[in-house]
């Protein structure tokens, strides 16, 4: 009886070891993830809202209003409940006017009634010579904050399976027609 309690104290003690080496070297792993990354990226993207009149220009449309707002002005109450999608052209410079090196795909919606804030979803849909494939972002954006940070959730192509951080800054800001963001991009798992 005793020589079975030892032999199973010592399986005990030996799977105790493995799963605390194992654990050490995942923590390793993580550590050593998160502590550079593996490609910083920086980018512009420009949206230009639907006003109206604007058609021709416009990469944004209000999809989705409360009752009191309609879809071609942004509504009152810190525009909450409006739901914008968007086809934004991103650059490597500040200027509406550069080649476009992709296109910004998704929504946001105005989430809050007190301040401004939203919720964004959307994808960067990159087809230039450096760079091809989506990288794909979530998360809220408390918009009156200088610099906000949204999560980046996997991607395609060269950014394959990706995670990291965009960190957001409002570089324009022209009324409620045009604003100009800053995407400050470091991906922390890299796979390509």
């Amino acid at each position: 009886m005793e020589r079975k309690r030892s032999k199973a104290s010592n399986i005990a003690t030996i799977l105790l070891l493995f799963l605390l080496s194992s654990s050490t070297e995942a923590g390793k792993r993580r550590i050593r993830l998160i502590s550079q990354p593996c490609k910083s990226l920086s980018f512009y993207f420009h949206d230009i809202i639907y006003n109206g009149r604007n058609m021709a220009n416009a990469t944004s449309a209000i999809v989705g209003a409360p009752v009191w707002a309609n879809r071609t002005i942004l509504g009152g109450l810190m525009h909450f409940g409006d739901v914008v999608v968007f086809d934004d052209p991103i650059t490597l410079d500040n200027n509406l006017h550069s080649e476009a090196v992709g296109r910004a795909q998704g929504l946001y919606l105005y989430d809050k009634k007190e301040i401004y804030t939203s919720w964004l979803g959307f994808s960067f849909v990159l087809n230039s010579t450096d760079y091809k494939g989506t990288i794909n972002f979530i998360g809220a954006d408390p918009l009156m904050e200088k610099t906000r940070d949204i999560s980046v959730v996997g991607g395609t192509g060269d950014f394959f399976m990706s995670r990291g951080v965009a960190t957001l800054t409002t570089d324009a800001f022209e009324g409620e027609v045009y604003f100009r963001l800053k995407v400050d991009i470091k991906l922390y798992e890299c796979y390509s």
